[in-house]
């Protein structure tokens, strides 16, 4: 006799809600003004890592949303203009999406190379806006320096991907 196998249904409390959750308390703990040795807490765009996970792991109408709110959080949090990290996610957001049938099932060094552009591009669009936006455009060094704590990020997008691609069958 055969025994039923049980399916893990995943709904968007595990995939969405909870490492939006996460994301919003990381962003707040690494934008306290802490001094170490003379060095502040790196400022990685911690939000990328969904803007480029939810996309691959499947398509949704929350996802868009609850990133537009990260983006307008993340605003905030550093003093920038209202919605131009929301914007940067969902152009993320749109551009993995549409590459979505190429990257499913990809080597982790593929995607790796497919987040580093989406984080250059994210940057380069966000260092765009800054410059129509304002009188002087911002320094590069700054950039760089928020770029490369965000691709260190890559290992968690990674890892929920890896958790939730296969997570419910009925989306297969």
């Amino acid at each position: 006799m055969r025994r039923p196998v049980a399916v893990r249904v995943v709904g968007p409390m595990q995939w969405i809600v909870y490492p939006a959750l996460i994301t919003v308390a990381a962003a707040i703990v690494l934008q306290t003004p802490v001094e170490l040795l003379g060095l502040h807490l790196p400022e990685p765009v911690i939000p990328m890592v969904l803007a480029f996970a939810w996309p691959l792991i499947r398509p949704s109408i929350l996802a868009p949303v609850v990133l537009a709110v990260l983006g307008l959080l993340l605003d905030i949090l550093t003093y920038g203009p209202l919605g131009l990290w929301g914007l940067t996610f969902l152009v993320i957001y749109s551009v993995v999406l549409a590459s979505r049938s190429f990257l499913a099932g990809q080597d982790t060094a593929v995607l790796f190379v497919w987040y580093a552009a989406c984080c250059l591009l994210a940057f380069v669009l966000a260092y765009l806006v800054m410059a129509a936006i304002t009188p002087t455009p911002a320094s590069l060094i700054p950039l760089l320096l928020q770029i490369v704590p965000t691709l260190l990020l890559f290992p968690f997008a990674h890892r929920l991907i890896e958790r939730f691609e296969d997570g419910d069958v009925r989306f297969r």
